[in-house]
């Protein structure tokens, strides 16, 4: 199986207008156009009934303390992990591709509640939702896509790896506000195939 997007090159860098913050000369920081990608895929195995999508930054700073601070960098050498930016399941075995901005075109402070989805797909939430805890303005559940926002004083670049994963059962044993490790412990043992393509974003000026 392959997927591909027509949105941004594979290992190279995914363009602002899919992102959910873009650098900003004077506050380092603001809100980007947060159109979900392009996405197609093809060499689909026999036996699908249904897919799954997920996509992860794997290089998530794993202690926030330097993060968006004046004077201050996100050093390399810190040890990083996984901050999950879509999750989708239940997306029809006969569909084959995703318009960019199908199912999210904008920020939604708060998280969008019932963003679209392609036929009967459903979204699980994001860890925008744990990000944005306690914040008044943006608290909130979020559900669907919401695009790279990393660090703009991060020392590296960061992957943003889109999984697609073919499925034999029409519907996946998730409900409410699931997350991609309840997707993920849901699939085993019925993933038939997988496929992924990267991109990279920053938003630090140095090393756009």
């Amino acid at each position: 199986m392959k997927i591909t997007s027509s949105s941004f090159d594979p290992d190279h860098a995914i363009p602002d207008e899919f992102a959910f913050g873009e650098p900003d000369p004077v506050n380092h920081f603001t809100f980007a156009p947060n159109k979900n990608p392009h996405l197609a895929w093809s060499d689909v195995p026999e036996g699908v009934r249904s897919f799954g999508l997920i996509c992860v930054d794997t290089d998530v700073p794993t202690v926030g303390d330097d993060v968006n601070q004046e004077g201050r960098t996100v050093s390399k050498d810190l040890p990083r992990t996984d901050f999950y930016h879509w999750v989708m399941v239940d997306i029809a075995p006969e569909l084959r591709e995703i318009a960019e901005g199908s199912c999210s075109s904008g920020v939604t402070p708060g998280g969008k509640q019932n963003p679209s989805a392609p036929g009967g797909a459903r979204q699980g939430v994001t860890d925008y939702t744990s990000w944005f805890a306690g914040d008044e303005t943006m608290g909130g559940t979020y559900f669907g896509y919401d695009g790279p926002a990393p660090p703009w004083n991060d020392e590296i670049v960061h992957h943003y790896h889109f999984l697609l994963y073919a499925l034999d059962v029409e519907q996946l044993s998730v409900s409410g506000e699931f997350s991609a490790a309840d997707v993920r412990e849901a699939m085993e043992g019925h993933v038939l195939a997988e496929a992924s393509v990267t991109g990279t974003y920053t938003m630090n000026p140095d090393l756009r």
